[in-house]
């Protein structure tokens, strides 16, 4: 957090330099000076009272100011080395350190150790800019960004600017899959609680997740019977004409949201679809209702592509990524302590008619408003799965202890059984864990989960359509376990 940066400083907003508090022992009783204005009070030297502050010290004043301005523009800054600001930045700080530097201490201890002090603030912000643009986990931001910068280049920008038909371009559910394995992969970079590393992957987030958004968007509405022939009605040939400018500019809106576009604003193409709004408005269809619901489609294709393009400045304020205090959050955090309740109370005791209330939580958890925040919807996602898993344990081993096999039962249907039997075993102790991936236990858990995988593999179903039901199923739901086993231990943080 930026108020740990502080904390190492701080004289930058709370404790001004003792560097003028002080007076020079010179066998004198030095005589008392007015204080004036900022964090040095006056000084008197060995040749006489200064008229208030030392020169050096209304200098150094002077910087403090300034730092106390470049501060916090330091400590919320997200960028890289690259940009434009992060320059501005580094430039401005460079200068107030020679500036730091320039100022005389006429070799007097005091003096000196106020410049000391200054240059090293100045030092320590110079050090916090150049750390965080070249963190790990920010360079790993920035790699996920260009790879989805990458997909969407071919698969979409690219082919539009080539002229490609705007009304029969394709975007192909592998490309909205790869984007989507791109902002999992982005909503699990660490960021340590750092706020320029979370903001840096939160407006990262909200950029891939509103482009996978209208991805998806575009292969629902490949689906629809649009358009609609030009003879149908009178307006039809300008709904047509719309909708193929909404299909263009689906293409420039993910160009501009990340960073392909360099011409257009969001502003500019917010103005531009409004204006389509007011014209589809005008447009007479009352009188036939298969075109009032075709232009009434265009209309929410148009709303949808609005409401992503207020992105340009998402992630700015601390209310956005900080989630500390965040109602969602707060709501998913509640539910997880419950099952964090549940589980215990299963593991000890067994099952005890919790089902009904794990039911209940997926019901709350799926009322949580998570709006935009892409660290939201993946927190209430890794709750539900934790609902999930405790539920699916408890159906096992309900079935296991209803399990009347029949004497004509297939022995490949029985080894299914077997399996299931310690996979209920083994998810128990998935549920109990508390380690992580470098912990020796978790390594001897997914080499046994592994092992009942090879097993199931080994049953052969004989033609018993039963049989390969039901290992089918154990097969998944020993995935799942390990899903879930990785998906504890992965660190993942809002």
């Amino acid at each position: 957090m930026c108020a740990n940066v502080f904390g190492a400083l701080k004289s930058l907003f709370r404790k001004p330099f003792d560097g003028g508090k002080r007076t020079m022992d010179n066998g004198s009783q030095q005589p008392h000076t007015q204080q004036m204005p900022g964090p040095f009070t006056g000084y008197a030297g060995p040749q006489g009272p200064y008229p208030g502050q030392h020169p050096a010290l209304s200098r150094l004043d002077e910087v403090q100011r300034e730092i106390a301005t470049l501060g916090p523009q330091v400590c919320s800054y997200s960028g890289l080395q690259s940009d434009r600001e992060y320059k501005r930045l580094e430039r401005e700080l460079t200068r107030l350190l020679l500036e730091v530097d320039k100022v005389e201490t006429e070799g007097r201890p005091e003096l000196q150790q106020a410049r000391k002090r200054a240059a090293g603030e100045v030092e320590g912000l110079l050090r916090y800019l150049e750390g965080n643009a070249t963190h790990p986990s920010r360079l790993a931001i920035e790699e996920l960004t260009l790879e989805v910068q990458n997909l969407l280049n071919e698969g979409v920008v690219g082919p539009f600017r080539q002229g490609q038909a705007q009304d029969a371009f394709e975007i192909s559910e592998e490309l909205v899959e790869a984007v989507q394995d791109v902002a999992m992969r982005l909503a699990q970079v660490k960021t340590g609680g750092s706020v320029p590393l979370r903001k840096a992957r939160y407006k990262a987030l909200t950029r891939v997740c509103a482009v996978q958004e209208l991805l998806e968007g575009r292969v629902r509405t490949q689906t629809l019977a649009l358009p609609l022939s030009d003879d149908t009605h009178e307006a039809v040939q300008r709904i047509n004409q719309v909708m193929a400018q909404v299909s263009g500019a689906r293409c420039q809106e993910v160009a501009l949201l990340m960073g392909l576009s360099g011409r257009d604003s969001c502003a500019h193409l917010a103005r531009v679809l409004t204006e389509l709004l007011v014209e589809l408005d005008a447009l007479d269809v009352s009188s036939d209702a298969a075109v009032r619901n075709y232009r009434k489609q265009v209309v929410e294709e148009i709303n949808g592509l609005l409401k992503h393009l207020d992105l340009e400045g998402e992630g700015e304020e601390t209310r956005r990524y900080d989630l500390a205090q965040n109602d969602s959050i707060r709501e998913i955090e509640a539910i997880r302590s419950r099952v964090s309740v549940l589980r215990e109370e299963v593991l000890r005791h067994g099952a005890a008619g919790q089902g009904a209330e794990l039911q209940g939580l997926l019901t709350r958890l799926d009322q949580v408003d998570t709006g935009r925040n892409p660290c939201i919807r993946e927190a209430r996602r890794r709750a539900v799965l934790e609902v999930q898993a405790l539920t699916t344990f408890l159906d096992l081993w309900e079935a296991l202890g209803r399990r009347n096999p029949g004497p004509d039962e297939p022995p490949s249907h029985a080894s299914v059984w077997h399996v299931l039997a310690s996979l209920c075993n083994l998810q128990a102790k998935v549920l109990g864990f508390d380690g992580k991936r470098a912990d020796k236990s978790y390594m001897v858990l997914e080499e046994l989960l592994t092992k009942q995988l090879l097993a199931l593999d080994a049953v052969d179903p004989q033609g018993d359509q039963g049989t390969k039901t039901a290992r089918k199923q154990a097969v998944k739901h020993a995935q799942n376990i390990l899903s879930y086993l990785d998906m504890m231990t992965d660190e993942w943080e809002y």
